[in-house]
């Protein structure tokens, strides 16, 4: 079986796929141009893919023996999964494994922002700390404040989880709401979106891409947070338009924001990368040892399984098993 693996992945998951298939590995550390995957796809019994890689019916088109598409992540928005199902190709992801990693990322960022670490240790680096000062890198407290949480999913629950321990208000917002008894034990209150703007003191985004959360805070939403509140993005960078927080960031309407995706990623939206208060990480949600591993692990047991003709543990599209 010929697999072709479309970015280097810790070695844990290609000595897996090594064991059974005859792999080929993109050799530079870099995304493949369109050229190369389609060329790296068409002698592939198996693809394994990232985010960063858009595997849509040109792709496809490029190998018609192509079995199954494994895609190293939570979310899958990068391939054309109708178009695959169609074909009777597979598509799995790796859900789960990074739920926790993230949220521990999303705590980082936001105590950041409000406490201005970044700022404040580009000031010492500098050799510009000379005394202590009463006024010096004034920030937000995190404790007993606000949270407001835009997806209620796993990673949004787990971080509701760790505000326990801020003793924080917790709010939150989803098309589906809570069971009760989830409610209860992370102390989390259900309001709709426009309400949780306006209460919030921190808003931490954590809902899937989809046509209906594209550009979900614009100016609009961003107008109605408090000027003293905070944005964290840690799910998808289309969720925000990032010309209206560039702008409310310069002008004020918000205190702050902290950034792990990006909406032209990995481009930045001009004059985000010259604010000082915004903390800007490249896409790292994930990015512990032992969750990156994991993630290896599951995307090559996935293709594995759908190469045996077996079905593979994280099936995104089930409607392709009607077919065999």
């Amino acid at each position: 079986m010929k697999v072709f693996v479309t970015r280097r992945i810790p070695q844990v998951g290609l000595d897996l796929l090594q064991k059974e298939c005859e792999v080929k590995v993109n050799p530079h550390e870099r995304v493949l141009t369109r050229q190369e995957l389609i060329d790296g796809v068409k002698e592939a019994d198996g693809l394994l893919c990232l985010l960063t890689d858009t595997i849509d019916k040109e792709v496809m088109d490029a190998n018609p023996k192509l079995k199954i598409i494994s895609n190293y992540a939570v979310g899958y928005n990068n391939i054309d999964v109708e178009e695959a199902t169609r074909r009777g190709i597979m598509v799995t992801n790796t859900p789960g494994v990074l739920t926790d990693t993230t949220a521990d990322l999303t705590w980082a960022i936001l105590m950041c922002v409000a406490r201005r670490i970044v700022e404040a240790d580009r000031f010492t680096r500098q050799g510009k700390f000379k005394q202590w000062s009463p006024m010096l890198f004034l920030g937000s407290d995190v404790h007993h404040s606000t949270l407001g949480i835009v997806g209620f999913g796993r990673i949004g629950r787990a971080v509701a989880r760790r505000a326990r321990g801020f003793e924080m208000k917790v709010l939150y917002t989803d098309v589906r709401r809570a069971p009760e008894k989830v409610e209860e034990e992370l102390e989390a209150k259900f309001v709709f979106l426009d309400e949780l703007l306006s209460s919030s003191d921190f808003v931490s985004l954590h809902a899937p891409l989809l046509p209906t959360t594209y550009h979900l805070i614009g100016e609009k939403e961003l107008r109605r947070m408090k000027r003293t509140a905070f944005l964290i993005n840690a799910a998808r960078g289309p969720l925000v338009d990032e010309k209206a927080l560039v702008r409310a960031l310069k002008e004020g309407w918000i205190a702050g924001a902290a950034l792990d995706v990006y909406e032209n990623e990995p481009e930045l939206t001009p004059g985000l990368a010259e604010l000082d208060n915004v903390v800007l990480v490249p896409h790292i949600g994930s990015a512990s040892i032992a969750t990156r591993e994991k993630m290896a692990t599951m995307a090559a047991t996935n293709l594995l399984a759908g190469l045996k003709g077996e079905v593979p543990p994280n099936l995104v599209n089930r409607e392709v098993l009607k077919q065999s």
